[in-house]
């Protein structure tokens, strides 16, 4: 495969999706590398990836680092997704990255693929390497039109080194333990070959205990001169006898070579734990977001590992449900740190600006640079969801890596956002659609169970006002009788439709206050249906002053409902027993009845909605099925428990509780 150049090929002509890869470096030219690829994607479907390959043993100096970060920055202007890999290979990384994410297609500059071989005979150049590693890639190279910056190099790193004055003692102090173990050997009659081992060693083990190359090279050079000072004829000079000047030269590069691949073995360790520190944080942030409910729980968990990542204060922007802008702004400092500053009117215009434009402004970037944090949008599929303030006032800039991971975690909150909103739209579609099957459900109840009441009582109606005057008094007794009982029923069944409206509507105003239990069984007793009189009701307290928290107006209601339930459906003359009593930090209220009682199954369903059980007293009137469904409600809104069990030796019981009151005189 040859690579080819971008020269005069067309690109707006239509493509398939592709997956282009642009190469990253400090070169002056590579910024027009960046914009040459930006355009082989636009218009199309497709996907652009900057890779920057770190770890290549260059120092780049401060006009370099100034340049890479303008060009990681056009990149994500230019809608690249910028990443990072570490190697010393280029080459290799590139390969193994575009194989590992679907890329098709590889842009380079000149001056990061020179088309010459490199200084060793036969040395394949990038460009090849890259084509053998890889042979399905297809390769674009750019031309450059400035000169390439030159490659610094490895002295010119040594001289940036800040000394180390515990580095050099660690360093003088194993080459004298070398020394002092050559001499043991020396004293052995061991060869000289053994104690060049021991330098080796020593050197080895330098370059793992030091920070930089220069110790290990230095001992290097060192240990071959104190070899030949201390233990080569004639003893306690220097390059005395040529015939060891082979030695000397082989045992310096041994020294060197492995000093060399030492040093490169902790840069690559230190690659490989920022790579695991990346891959750890990345994967806890998406495992605490998997289990975060709600807006408020999300940010808080996100802000937690920007602190974590970032060391620093890091301020979230919600945004306000009602009018569809920001927030005040959730602050999470490091300890007790002060970030008042980040959040005055100047800051939370860059904010404004941020959400309004689905992009990123403040501190590190050219839009509104003078703010004192960087704001970043999270985004989600069509619009920024929240924007996040991360301070920077007094703070280092973020390198790529930390972006990277910044924007990493900011995509995982958006998604996060979007699941929690798309949950709660759900429900509260849900929501409407039982509320709605409520509604109909009562339309449907009542259409038709109105019509015997209404019936009745307008025909007793009809019959008293045309024949009143031929009616005996007995006659009309009854059909006053049956008026009011009808009516009666109509009362109560709009009482409970109304106080079902106001629970399932959020309305219902639950005021509790101490009350006496024997004030709310009076009260109860005082409206109950008119058949009571043919049952025995009575009442019991396990004390007279028995108080309960409650809503004493719906409690009565609660209880009318039990009670006229057992009056309906036990036989006349059956007995009902009302009765209270404390058992902890509850209050135990308890009707039971001595009827037929009421069988397994239908116990399942009894507090369910529309449900009634069959009723054989043939009055024609049935019940919607809402009385005990509402005295359900109504108690677990006061924070009890209500079921029905048996009482024998035949009969039911209801019994509910309320939290215990005690008013101290």
């Amino acid at each position: 495969m040859q690579g080819r150049t971008l020269e005069g090929v067309s690109f707006t002509e239509n493509r398939e999706r592709i997956h282009v890869l642009v190469c990253l470096s400090a070169a002056p030219s590579n910024g027009a590398v960046i914009r040459a690829a930006a355009q082989l994607v636009q218009g199309t479907n497709s996907t652009l990836t900057a890779l920057f390959v770190d770890g290549r043993g260059e120092d780049r100096d401060e006009s370099a680092q100034l340049r890479l970060k303008e060009h990681i920055r056009l990149a994500e202007e230019l809608g690249a997704k910028v990443t990072t890999v570490y190697g010393e290979d280029p080459a290799l990384q590139i390969a193994e990255y575009a194989q590992a994410s679907g890329v098709s297609t590889v842009v380079l500059g000149r001056s990061y693929a020179p088309q010459k071989r490199g200084r060793l005979l036969g040395m394949p150049t990038l460009m090849e390497r890259l084509s053998r590693q890889a042979p399905q890639l297809e390769l674009y190279v750019v031309p450059d039109q400035l000169a390439a910056l030159p490659r610094p190099r490895m002295v010119q790193q040594r001289q940036r080194e800040e000394f180390s004055a515990l580095d050099g003692l660690k360093t003088v102090g194993v080459l004298a333990l070398c020394t002092g173990v050559g001499f043991g050997f020396w004293m052995l009659n061991f060869t000289t070959s053994n104690i060049i081992m021991v330098y080796i060693l020593g050197v080895l083990f330098i370059s793992m205990i030091t920070q930089g190359r220069k110790y290990s090279m230095a001992a290097s050079v060192l240990s071959v001169l104190i070899f030949n000072f201390f233990f080569t004829y004639p003893y306690f000079t220097l390059m005395s006898d040529p015939s060891y000047v082979a030695t000397f030269v082989v045992m310096f590069l041994v020294a060197f070579l492995s000093s060399s691949l030492t040093t490169r073995v902790k840069l690559q360790a230190i690659a490989s734990a920022r790579k695991a520190y990346r891959t750890q944080i990345l994967l806890e942030t998406s495992q605490k977001l998997q289990k975060a409910e709600g807006q408020a729980h999300i940010l808080a968990v996100t802000a937690t590992q920007l602190n974590k990542l970032l060391e620093r204060a890091v301020l979230f922007y919600p945004v306000d449900k009602e009018s569809g802008g920001l927030a005040s702004p959730m602050m999470f400092p490091l300890g007790q740190e002060d970030v008042s500053f980040a959040a005055t009117p100047s800051e939370q215009a860059v904010a404004d600006w941020v959400f309004r434009n689905n992009k990123h402004a403040g501190a590190t970037t050219r839009t509104l640079p003078g703010a004192a944090c960087l704001y970043m949008a999270v985004r989600g599929s069509d619009r920024a969801l929240a924007v996040t303030s991360i301070l920077m006032e007094g703070y280092p800039k973020p390198d790529s890596f930390e972006r990277n991971l910044m924007v990493a975690i900011l995509d995982e909150c958006g998604l996060a956002l979007e699941r929690a909103m798309i949950d709660q739209e759900k429900r509260e579609v849900e929501e409407k659609a039982r509320q709605e099957e409520l509604r109909a459900n009562l339309l449907r109840a009542i259409s038709h169970d109105l019509r015997t009441p209404l019936t009745s009582i307008s025909g007793n109606a009809g019959i008293l006002m045309e024949n009143g005057s031929v009616l005996d008094a007995e006659k009309k007794q009854r059909l006053y009788t049956s008026i009011y009982d009808d009516a009666m029923w109509l009362i109560n069944l709009v009482e409970n439709l109304l106080s079902v409206t106001r629970i399932e509507n959020g309305t219902l105003g639950i005021k509790q206050e101490p009350e006496l239990l024997e004030d709310v069984f009076q009260e109860a007793l005082a409206h109950l249906d008119r058949n009571w009189k043919d049952h025995q009701i009575t009442t019991a307290l396990s004390d007279e002053f028995l108080m309960a928290d409650m809503d004493a107006r719906l409690m009565v209601q609660v209880i009318i409902n039990i009670i006229n339930n057992a009056i309906k459906y036990t036989p006349v003359g059956s007995h009902i027993a009302v009765s209270a009593q404390k058992q902890g930090q509850w209050v135990q209220v308890s009707i039971a009845d001595d009827g037929p009682g009421i069988a397994d199954p239908v116990k399942e369903k009894l507090f369910d909605m529309f449900y009634t059980d069959n009723n054989d007293r043939g009055d024609g009137r049935r019940g919607l099925g809402l009385g005990l469904s509402l005295c359900k409600s109504i108690v677990m809104a006061h924070g009890g428990m209500i079921w029905v069990e048996d009482n024998l030796p035949h009969g039911a019981r209801f019994v509910f509780t309320l939290h215990a009151s005690e008013v101290t005189i």
